[in-house]
């Protein structure tokens, strides 16, 4: 027997967002399938019944790989359909599945299952970051989060910095909502005045926020990125 496809389905990365991150493509095929693994329940139904599914909710069967399913650590449930030959589609809570995501280790076990993966286009805060930037987009790394420790995280910022200047390579990374503010106090501690900072905040959102200064520039800036989701890209 055939085995299923596994498609990675984007999904919008804030509320007033829907209806810019939706392809032709994306809403036939989320009206093919009845099975999804997903990270958050609540945010996949939303997004379906926006997107335009057809098929009752009623009839889907939904498999959670949030974090307490995770903290399991078994997820071969979640392919038993798949093995049997039915397409599944895959969600993060925003965003593309498996780009800073844990439903990498979803795509990673279907690939060890022989199954086939067909991502969607779709909408990554990472990349349109980047995009929207003025860097570089030759040569990018993405480091997630930076070290909590203000003292490790001083001296990554300085480590990102140098390694921006060796290898012309834009460095990009990204802090818990919360902390947004003191991570940006710490870069512009940290760096040279003529390095280049880009913080791309609530991408795609109606208060969307990108902009592009030097250290010195971003000085003279009075910003508030609290609690709201924010992309940093540092370079030299």
């Amino acid at each position: 027997m055939a085995k299923g496809i596994l498609y990675l389905i984007p999904v919008p990365l804030s509320d007033d967002a829907a209806f810019q991150s939706f392809t032709p493509y994306l809403i036939e095929t989320i009206n093919t399938l009845d099975e999804y693994i997903v990270e958050n329940e609540k945010t996949a139904r939303k997004f379906l019944k926006l997107a335009g599914l057809k098929i009752p909710q009623s009839e889907l069967t939904i498999h959670d790989y949030g974090k307490h399913a995770r903290d399991k650590g078994n997820i071969n449930d979640f392919f038993e359909g798949l093995k049997q030959g039915k397409n599944v589609g895959l969600m993060s809570e925003a965003g593309c599945p498996g780009v800073a995501d844990p439903g990498a280790s979803v795509v990673a076990r279907a690939h060890q299952l022989g199954i086939k993966v067909v991502p969607l286009v779709g909408p990554s805060s990472i990349l349109l970051a980047l995009m929207a930037s003025g860097f570089s987009g030759q040569k990018f790394a993405f480091h997630g989060y930076l070290p909590i420790d203000k003292n490790e995280r001083a001296k990554k910022i300085k480590d990102l910095e140098q390694q921006s200047m060796r290898e012309k390579q834009t460095q990009i990374f990204i802090e818990t909502p919360f902390r947004n503010n003191h991570l940006l106090e710490d870069i512009l501690k940290n760096c040279k005045s003529n390095t280049q900072l880009c913080v791309a905040c609530n991408v795609t959102s109606a208060d969307e926020s990108i902009k592009s200064l030097t250290i010195a520039e971003w000085k003279k800036q009075k910003e508030d990125y609290h609690k709201k989701p924010t992309i940093f890209l540092l370079y030299v």
